[in-house]
Order: structure tokens, then sequence, then C-alpha cells
């Protein structure tokens, strides 16, 4: 598999969050570096959605070690990481 391009990822993460958490509603898509958690958007429910998401997407495992703000708190944070893991 070659390497994931970053915003190829972030297109795709926020494609997901948009269906899944805010209805279809493209108007209302996080900025890259907002925070979902300050902003309120997704809670530690969603994150665990977010991480099935990207696992079962991009076939990398998420460990427990990795469940952190700086590798998923934002669209632009997880799409680097997921871009990292799948590389």
């Amino acid at each position: 598999m070659s390497a994931l391009d970053a915003a190829t990822v972030e297109r795709a993460v926020t494609t997901f969050i948009v269906d899944n958490f805010l209805f279809g509603n493209a108007a209302d898509a996080p900025a890259r570096d907002a925070s979902f958690m300050e902003t309120g958007l997704i809670d530690s429910t969603g994150v665990l959605e977010l991480v099935a998401f990207v696992e079962s997407t991009y076939s990398i495992k998420v460990g427990d070690d990795e469940l952190v703000p700086e590798n998923l708190d934002s669209v632009a944070n997880l799409a680097a990481f997921v871009a990292k893991k799948a590389g």
C-alpha cells in the first residue's frame, strides 16, 4: 500500500464527521484545526466511533496508548496520525 496523503485522509474524516455527527450539514463541518472536545462536536463515545472508522477504512490499529488528543482531537491531528500509521 502506498503512503497515504494527509489531505486525502482529512477529506474522508471530514465527510465521516458531517455524515455521522452533523446529520449531513456540511456548513457546520469543523475547521481542520478545531478541537473536537473543546467545540463539543464529538464526545468520548464519538471519538471511539471515529477510531473505528479510521481503523476499518485504513486497515490500521489504534493502540490504547495512542488514544490521546495529540492524535485524535482535530481533523488535522487525526489525518496526520492516520497517514503516519498507514504509511
